[in-house]
């Protein structure tokens, strides 16, 4: 009896050998890890380039490229529109405040951009709910998944188009205001004045451009960030974004969806990047010449 058990444990050990070498071999033949870095890099390129970034691990080995796809619309929408609330808000109450200096319309953009700067998205966010989704008027601020799998671009959008965009409207506001009241203390802006040229024609022609420089270079960093989603305001918003995707590939160790999201992010500010360098040229004639 005592040989028979003995036999069957040394029996064991070739099997379960057997079982480890064949699952390991058969794990790095369907990613590839059995081939030469170089030979797995330049795959990798390829893929990437067709827009194919693997199966994901958590999702049931679904197509990183299809979940990407279907969490970024919701980001995009809300990102558009609170960069769309960013531009006209903060730099028209920045360029309101510089010609109304030291008055009372001065002082509130001030303070509100002050207060704006420095309250976290996710307070402004919970305040809002608060506020509008069960006091007063019951705006709804999240639950964007409908039953049918979409999500819903109607009242869903007020709230966090508006959490979102208060911070930058502060920062670009103070941006703003800041660059505009030096570009206004310059002598030709002062010709400007003396000639007799009405505001507008002296906001719009003389000093506006001039005052943007500085302005466009933190609306590009800012549009990157709103356009890859925010984390905070999707969570607060159960929004399903590609910020909040990112953060569950993160928690679950999904590699391939943490790499996809990680290029296409790069790709954004990259190319956001490009396009401010691209304004320059537009908007300051030196950098042409240059």
């Amino acid at each position: 009896m005592a040989l028979y058990v003995v036999r069957r444990i040394l029996w064991l050990v070739p099997v379960l050998f057997f079982v480890i070498t064949i699952t390991f071999v058969l794990i790095n033949a369907k990613y590839g890890l059995s081939d030469p870095f170089l030979v797995q890099y330049g795959r990798y390129l390829v893929n990437v380039v067709h827009f194919d970034f693997g199966l994901s691990f958590q999702y049931e080995d679904q197509p990183v490229s299809s979940l990407i796809l279907k969490s970024w619309p919701p980001t995009a929408v809300i990102g558009l529109l609170a960069f769309l609330m960013i531009v006209i808000f903060g730099i028209g109450t920045g360029v309101v405040a510089a010609l109304r200096q030291n008055t009372w319309v001065d002082y509130i953009v001030v303070g509100f951009s002050t207060i704006g700067a420095s309250t976290p998205a996710f307070v402004v966010g919970i305040i809002l709910i608060i506020i509008f989704s069960v006091t007063l008027y019951r705006v709804t601020g999240g639950n964007f998944s409908l039953p049918t799998g979409d999500f819903a671009l109607d009242q869903h959008l007020i709230l966090p188009v508006v959490t979102l965009s208060v911070l930058p409207i502060a920062f670009i506001a103070r941006l703003t205001r800041a660059s505009t009241l030096e570009v206004l203390r310059q002598d030709y802006i002062r010709t400007a004045w003396a000639k007799g040229l009405r505001e507008r024609l002296v906001v719009t022609k003389h000093f506006l451009k001039n005052s943007l420089i500085p302005v466009v270079s933190a609306l590009g960093p800012t549009f990157a960030v709103l356009i890859t989603g925010s984390v905070i305001v999707e969570s607060v918003f159960n929004i399903p974004g590609i910020g909040r995707a990112f953060v569950i590939a993160v928690s679950s160790r999904d590699y391939p969806m943490i790499l996809a999201t990680t290029i296409l992010f790069s790709v954004v500010v990259a190319l956001a990047n490009l396009i401010v360098d691209l304004l320059y040229t537009v908007i300051d004639p030196r950098v042409r010449l240059g």
